[in-house]
């Protein structure tokens, strides 16, 4: 049986020494490959659900770090006892995304989901208009977080704001992308993979890109590949963290 409650300085050193030494155990951190439709807080309840709440009471704690939108998809981070202590040093790592942006439409939520609040009746960029913009994304710069977001003003989450209909302006903050590469531009749509910083949000990205090209642009589908050394080839079935969780607490499936 796995120990449910290691000091906390034990595990922090391990993960400073090598991240993935703390993969798929508990404690530990699990990567999950979140499906398109669900929130992040709702695969954890699923998590829950498939292990009893008597075994993740035992276990005390569980969380995930880094919360993906519900049109998003890819490595969720979950993190099972002592390690949820972890959240600061998982929240810092850099997270690589592939987006696809669809040109020419700009909504209010900077994404598919949202109102429509704009079309572009003209003719769109060429390929090397748009690769030559993406490229001046790059490096460290300050970028505003969009209206529905998780982002506080005044105390309460942007979304809540933005959805009563208020009008949401948020102060730009730094953040850094690293690299934008694999760009490939098919009709009205732009594919590519964003290198970047905690706080990066690859909506506003599209956004911001839509009216750098003059012809808007929201974001139709994003997946996370990485965060840090944990890729999508490292997820692993709710089940199976379920199972991990049962095991720590000493109990039987059934």
């Amino acid at each position: 049986m796995f120990d449910l409650d290691p000091g906390f300085n034990e595990i922090a050193a391990a993960f400073d020494r090598d991240p993935r030494s703390v993969l798929n155990r508990v404690p530990g951190v699990f990567v999950l490959d979140k499906p398109r439709g669900l929130t992040s807080a709702g695969l954890l309840e699923r998590i829950k659900r498939l292990a009893g709440r008597r075994a993740v009471r035992r276990l005390r704690r569980l969380g995930h770090a880094g919360t993906l939108d519900p049109l998003a998809t890819g490595v969720l981070l979950v993190t099972a006892g002592r390690a949820t202590r972890l959240f600061d040093r998982l929240a810092a790592l850099e997270k690589e995304y592939r987006a696809v942006v669809e040109l020419g439409v700009e909504t209010d939520s900077y994404d598919a989901e949202g109102r429509i609040t704009a079309r572009h009746e003209g003719p769109l960029p060429s390929p090397e208009e748009v690769e030559a913009a993406l490229a001046r994304f790059t490096g460290r710069t300050m970028q505003v977080p969009p209206p529905f977001s998780a982002v506080k003003r005044s105390g309460r989450a942007a979304y809540e704001l933005a959805r009563k209909g208020e009008e949401v302006r948020l102060e730009p903050r730094p953040v850094e992308v690293r690299a934008i590469r694999d760009v490939r531009v098919e009709g009205t749509r732009v594919r590519f993979t964003v290198v970047c910083s905690r706080g990066f949000y690859v909506r506003s990205l599209a956004h911001d890109l839509g009216k750098a090209l003059g012809c808007g642009g929201m974001l139709i589908e994003l997946e996370r590949s990485r965060v840090g050394p944990f890729s999508i080839e490292d997820a692993v079935e709710p089940r199976a963290v379920a199972e991990a969780i049962r095991e720590a607490a000493g109990e039987e499936e059934g």
